[in-house]
């Protein structure tokens, strides 16, 4: 990998996020993380994120949100030459289709703030995560890049595309260099609360009922943090493609709903209670990457099949609720 650098990451103290700025800390790269600790969930789940990071030298936290021109001033004060990853994000399908104009201010706006910004202060790399959700309901699957005429069908879709759209505009007219990775389910250790395979654990090892919309027959491409992770830091260093690149980052692999749920029960030792619900707006019914360009410019190759993956998860999460436990008073 490269020599030590300036990285900017927004979203530092979310799931991916914070897996990233691990990596790059141990790198010793020098690390500056925006985050808002917008309430969509615990500021906890942050803080624990991060807990490891606050110490380092190299790392320096921002707390305040990229629509901000305050925060993103101070940022960006010695930013010439530095690389940006660009995480942060409203994020989820079906609560976007109840706020799509806050999904627009921060997934597009915000953006574009940041995108201005690079131009300005002379970044030498943005690095944008996309969503396999800009694909929509395309049947041609796997997915390749190269798609033409994809249809969102989602708000949070929409948003996402029109990200990459704008930063392929400031690549064409300002020779800014981006690299748009279009993320596939991503799972394992600090994952969101409120994501499926988080849920499915908590709720199958309190005995709660699970949520399955639908006949089960929906496919994702579940990728482990730590591939996906692999892949953004592969992403920061490429040199082959143009100024602007699109990559699929999963697991090429694509699994029911069902099996999931199987697969968790079998992980976690229990039977779940399942609460069949109607399909849900938005959703789309599979996704699916070909992961061949990115293998291509710049070796990407997940290793991490579902079953460990699941496991890792497990015994993360076992982690967690023990220490939680332990912290509670006693009586």
């Amino acid at each position: 990998m490269s020599t030590s650098r300036h990285v900017i990451v927004t979203g530092g103290a979310g799931f991916i996020g914070s897996h990233l700025v691990d990596r790059l800390l141990a790198e010793g790269q020098r690390v500056t993380a925006i985050d808002n600790f917008d309430p969509f969930y615990p500021r906890a789940v942050k803080e624990a994120n991060i807990a490891g990071h606050r110490a380092h030298p190299g790392y320096c936290l921002i707390e305040g949100d990229i629509l901000d021109d305050t925060v993103l001033e101070e940022a960006f004060a010695d930013a010439a030459g530095a690389t940006v990853v660009h995480i942060a994000a409203k994020a989820g399908v079906r609560p976007s289709i109840a706020d799509p104009l806050g999904y627009h201010r921060v997934n597009v706006t915000g953006n574009l703030k940041l995108l201005e910004q690079a131009r300005r202060k002379g970044i030498a790399h943005f690095v944008l995560a996309s969503s396999s959700s800009v694909y929509g309901e395309d049947p041609h699957v796997p997915w390749k890049e190269r798609e033409r005429g994809i249809q969102p069908i989602s708000p949070y879709a929409a948003t996402k595309l029109a990200a990459e759209q704008f930063a392929q505009v400031h690549a064409h007219l300002h020779g800014l260099k981006v690299t748009a990775l279009r993320f596939f389910t991503v799972y394992g250790p600090r994952q969101r609360p409120d994501l499926a395979i988080h849920q499915f654990f908590r709720k199958i090892s309190e005995g709660l009922p699970i949520q399955q919309f639908g006949d089960g027959s929906t496919r994702r491409d579940y990728t482990f943090i730590a591939d996906i992770i692999h892949g953004v830091r592969a992403a920061m260093d490429r040199v082959q493609g143009g100024l602007f690149e699109v990559y699929n980052l999963g697991n090429s692999d694509t699994v029911p709903l069902r099996d999931l749920i199987a697969a968790i029960e079998r992980e976690a030792g229990r039977t779940a209670l399942i609460d069949r619900r109607p399909e849900q707006p938005g959703d789309v019914p599979q996704t699916y990457a070909d992961i061949s360009k990115a293998h291509a410019h710049f070796g990407y190759r997940p290793l991490t099949a579902l079953p460990e993956g699941l496991a890792r998860f497990h015994t993360w999460y076992a982690e967690r609720e023990h220490d939680r436990a332990q912290a509670r008073p006693a009586g």
